[in-house]
Parts: C-alpha cells; sequence; structure tokens
C-alpha cells in the first residue's frame, strides 16, 4: 500500500552548529535548546497524524545517535538545500509527499492534514513564509523533473523561484507561517506556538 509520505527535514541539534543568525543573539546553548525541542515537539505532532508513513531526512548523515521512534531515518547527502529536498522527495514516486522544516513552531497536525488533502486534487502545495519562503514543501506523483532548480535560498525569492518552476502544474497556498531565525522571532513564536503542543 503506498501511504503517502511525511518528511521532516531536519539538521541534527548540535551545539554551535546550525542556526546560527539565532544563536549570535541568544547564545549558542538557547539556540540548541531551541532547535532540540523544536524538532522532538514537531516529530511527536508528525507521529500523531495516522495512515502515512512519517520520514526523517536528516543532516549530517551519520545520525544514528538521533532516536525517534515511528520514523525511518534516511540521509539528506551532499548539494545545495534544493538537491537535497528533491532527492528526499524523489524517494517516493507516485506518492504524496509532504517535506517540512523544523523550525516551524506553529505547524500543526492539522496542517500536515490539510497539506495531503489538498494533494488530491493539486501537483503541489506550498506553505509561505513572511520572509518570502516557505515551510512546507507538498507534491502529488506528478511532479516537475527539477522542482528545486535555480531558487535563491534564504531570500525573499525563494517561494517565486520554487513556483516558477511548477508554472505548468496546480498549485495551492496554504496559510501563512514563520521559523525562527531570531531573538524577536523566538519570543514572539515560543509562548504561542508550544502552548498548543
Amino acid at each position: 500500500m503506498n501511504l503517502p509520505v511525511v518528511i521532516v527535514f531536519a539538521r541534527i541539534p548540535r551545539l554551535g552548529v546550525g542556526k546560527r543568525r539565532l544563536a549570535r543573539e541568544v547564545g549558542d546553548r538557547k539556540a540548541l535548546n531551541f532547535s532540540r525541542t523544536a524538532l522532538h515537539r514537531l516529530l511527536r505532532r508528525v507521529r500523531r497524524l495516522r495512515g502515512v508513513e512519517c520520514v526523517l531526512a536528516l543532516s549530517p548523515d551519520h545520525h544514528a545517535r538521533l532516536r525517534a521512534p515511528g520514523f525511518t531515518k534516511i540521509s539528506q547527502g551532499q548539494g545545495d538545500l534544493g538537491q537535497r529536498m528533491q532527492r528526499a522527495i524523489h524517494r517516493y514516486p507516485r506518492r504524496r509527499v509532504v517535506l517540512i522544516g523544523s523550525d516551524i513552531p506553529g505547524i500543526s497536525t492539522r496542517d500536515l492534514r490539510n497539506a495531503l488533502h489538498n494533494l488530491r486534487g493539486y501537483n503541489a502545495v506550498f506553505g509561505p513564509a513572511a520572509d518570502g519562503g516557505y515551510w512546507l514543501a507538498g507534491m502529488a506523483g506528478t511532479r516537475p523533473e527539477r522542482a528545486f532548480s535555480n531558487v535563491r535560498w534564504s531570500s525573499p525569492h525563494a517561494l517565486a523561484d520554487t513556483l516558477h518552476n511548477f508554472s505548468k502544474q496546480r498549485t495551492k497556498l496554504l496559510r501563512m507561517l514563520d521559523d525562527v531565525d531570531d531573538a524577536a522571532s523566538l519570543t514572539l513564536h515560543m509562548h504561542k506556538a508550544y502552548s498548543h503542543a
């Protein structure tokens, strides 16, 4: 049975690695605590979904020490963000696949169900972020061969560039959410998002 797939795309939380902008403002230890807490809360939410295959795509590739019951662990591999996302999604041809980042505290199981539901009628769904990027990318079985090519990552153009690659397909935008990249966004999201965990 070809279940739909939900992929959590994450960097293994380690002190001094990842979330560098946040760490510059709040310190390495607080940035690590956020990354670790956000990832584990998200895994718990994804695990609540029924009728899906749960996958955790990790960087760096050696991920034996990270416990994630209920998830199949895979490596992101080499390349830029787009190449790594493409590789993860293409592991599951002809299936509905939703890929999400691990630093969006506001993601709910309802958002994920909504994305999977919309992939019954659309070729792709995206969750836009206020900074011009996106927190979710979902694709049905029919998808562009180079879905994430020529995307200006970490820029206000990331979503627009990606949508250009889907110009011949039916796409839908979900609600807007924000990731946590600095002290202000951490303060804004911590209480609101985690109170719904």
